[in-house]
């Protein structure tokens, strides 16, 4: 599978334990996206890997989730309503 990717963009971030990869690619159909992986040292020799895949159609709300959150953190606000957004 690793074949039909095409990298237009890649930035690594060193953030304390962990690194963060911010990878836009392109798939054979013309389709791009945003690959974000995090990588943290586990135990031992080990590493823990998570990662997410933001295709070029949901972009948009996905910023607007992320500028939601990250004013949030800033603003030290607390949404009370929060149960079940994770499913819409």
């Amino acid at each position: 599978m690793a074949g039909n990717r095409k990298a237009l963009f890649s930035e690594r971030v060193f953030a304390g334990s962990r690194i963060y990869f911010f990878d836009v690619k392109e798939a054979t159909d013309g389709t791009k996206y945003l690959v974000i992986d995090e990588s943290r040292h586990g135990e031992g020799d080990s590493y823990t890997h998570n990662r997410v895949m933001v295709f070029e159609d949901n972009v948009a709300k996905f910023m607007e989730g992320l500028m939601k959150a990250v004013n949030a953190m800033a603003n030290e606000e607390h949404f009370e309503d929060t149960e079940d957004k994770h499913s819409t």
